[in-house]
């Protein structure tokens, strides 16, 4: 079983490493990927490079108790990025028997309506998603399209390790509230935000001079 955890990663914060450590707990994979973003269509401007994205990526999740896969498709892709063409591309590695789970942070499952062919995601892995502050913690509280989805997929994490695809977890206990914007506009105005990001990002930050302007 492979976990995915795509995202823009701009900066990567404890927010994303604590969607990744619950879900490795819950789930047991065999690995975690993080699939930093390329062009992702709703997201303009991407403040840092890939590389350093790459490079902050690599510092966050290398303490975790899985194999970690950095997954460069979507940096390396030309055209648009969408996650549906990121998980075919997964599945066609892996094959059709292995089970893999795509995570979602509160936002971007709020959003999920928005995605390109969001409804076939489901054919190519499971959606686990976690909600926190601020967000909705209930399948009820998503929007109504989405919410019949959850919840006529939702299992228990055994079914989600023993099916390849195409079943839901929504977690509402995991209480980390932070976003890359609010960590950017921080270093903007000189501030250390050490509490936000894991350990040894906001070194690699401060280095590099990245988010000044």
């Amino acid at each position: 079983m492979q976990l995915l955890l795509g995202g823009s990663f701009d900066p990567v914060h404890n927010g994303h490493v604590a969607l990744g450590d619950y879900f490795v707990k819950l789930l047991l994979p065999d690995a975690l990927r993080i699939i930093p973003a390329g062009n992702p269509w709703q997201k303009q401007g991407l403040s840092a490079t890939a590389a350093d994205r790459v490079e902050m990526v690599r510092i966050a999740f290398e303490r975790q108790p899985v194999p970690i896969v950095i997954d460069r498709q979507e940096i390396e892709r030309e055209t648009v990025t969408y996650t549906i063409d990121t998980l075919r591309a997964v599945r066609a590695e892996l094959g059709p028997q292995a089970s893999i789970a795509f995570l979602l942070g509160a936002d971007q499952l709020q959003q999920l309506e928005s995605w390109h062919e969001w409804q076939r995601l489901f054919d190519y892995a499971h959606l686990c998603a976690a909600a926190r502050p601020g967000f909705p913690a209930e399948v009820a509280q998503l929007p109504a399209a989405l919410a019949r989805e959850f919840a006529r997929r939702a299992a228990s994490p055994a079914q989600i390790r023993g099916t390849p695809s195409g079943l839901t977890y929504l977690a509402t206990n995991l209480a980390v509230d932070v976003s890359a914007t609010q960590i950017r506009a921080a270093l903007q105005r000189k501030e250390h935000p050490a509490a936000l990001l894991p350990s040894g990002v906001l070194d690699y930050i401060e280095h590099h001079h990245l988010y000044q302007t």
